[in-house]
This record gives structure tokens, sequence and C-alpha cells, in this order.
């Protein structure tokens, strides 16, 4: 067993200095080189007077397509997002990628993290496209750790026996609803209570079996 306390009251210690942030985008496709990057949301996770993790902040932006980007228009029909429609009140990927670096520095210092993690639901899909987005908009010096990730899919796989987001949600009994699925915002608050509910029930699990 490591020497550092599964059930600390120190975020610090808790992942070996990471913070997690809960990270789901929309996309016009799958490749992050060349298909638009049209939504962005970010849950800040920390921890409560019990030492259960919890999301503590929020972050949403809507994303105006880099010049010359490629769109799938299935991706566009599964996602509903219109990406020219004037009510999305767009900002660009510079923008967006910098004020939400900006506030997960601010959460790092305020938790005593060295680096940011990206946790997300087939997380390396995400991470993917933020870190072309972030070489484009020449925000190289980024948060979040270059390659490792938090996934949930995995996770829950292991806990649950479910990869779908709505069926581990289910086996978890957090409410979803699936007229609201595959808008990043939504998505991105149910992966963080998850993500929340899955290392809070390891933990409770742990803290049972006697010391070795």
């Amino acid at each position: 067993m490591s020497d550092i306390p599964l059930f600390t009251t120190s975020m610090q210690r808790r992942f070996r200095g990471f913070l997690p942030v809960v990270v789901d985008v929309e996309t016009a496709g799958f490749d992050a080189n060349t298909d638009a990057l049209l939504e962005i949301a970010a849950v800040i996770i920390g921890m409560d007077e019990e030492h259960r993790l919890t999301p503590i902040k929020t972050l949403h932006y809507h994303v105006a397509p880099f010049e010359g980007a490629h769109f799938d228009e299935r991706a566009l029909e599964f996602t509903g997002i219109i990406p020219d429609h004037p009510f999305r009140f767009a900002v660009t990927e510079h923008h967006a990628l910098q004020d939400l670096y900006q506030h997960i520095r601010i959460a790092l210092k305020e938790q005593k993290c060295q680096r940011a993690v990206l946790v997300g639901h087939n997380a390396w899909f995400d991470l993917s496209f933020l870190k072309a987005a972030s070489l484009r908009t020449h925000l190289k010096n980024t948060p979040f750790h270059r390659f490792t990730t938090f996934d949930t899919a995995a996770l829950s796989a292991l806990i649950l026996g479910q990869t779908v987001l709505a069926k581990a949600l289910e086996k978890a009994n957090i409410e979803f609803n699936i007229k609201e699925a595959h808008s990043a915002l939504y998505d991105a608050e149910k992966t963080a209570e998850l993500f929340c509910y899955l290392v809070n029930y390891w933990q409770a699990v742990e803290k049972t079996k006697p010391d070795p």
C-alpha cells in the first residue's frame, strides 16, 4: 500500500498533486486536427468536509469554428448544433481556452495541486480536441497533463460493469435525461456526478476493509 493516505482532507495529496477536471466537448467530427470544436464544458472537482469528491465549479463555452474547419453532417445531426446560429453567442477557441485555463489555474492554486488531469467518458477524445485547439491558438502551456487522464468509461466498467454513460448513470442511480444528452454542459455535469460517485463508492468500500 502507498504511504499516502487515501482518505485525506487534501486534494493535493489525493491524486499525487493532480486536480480532476471533468471535460466534455461537442465537435463536428472525430478528427481533432481538422474537425470543428463547437462546445466545451468543464467541471472542476473539489473535496467536501467529509473528504468526499464533489463538483465545485462549472464552466461552459459555445465555440466558433476555426477558419477552414471541416464539418461532418452526421456529427451535426447527432448533436443538433447549428454552428452559425446567432443565438449560440459563440466565442473563439482562443477566448474559450484562455478563460478555461485561467479558472483551472486559480483552482490549482487554491487546492495546492500541481497540474490538472482531464476526466472524461472516453477521455482521449476530449483531450485530443483540447490539445489540437491549444496548438492552433498558441496556448501551448496548458494546465492539463499532456497524456494522463481519468476515464469514467474504464472506471464504470470496473465498478459498475457498464461502459456506456447512460447505462453507467442508471446503474449508479444518477438521473439522466436522454433528451438533454449531447450537450457539452449536461454531459460534463453528469460525467462529474458519475466520477465523484465512483471514487467515493470505492473509497467507502476501502474503509470497510480490515488493515493488513
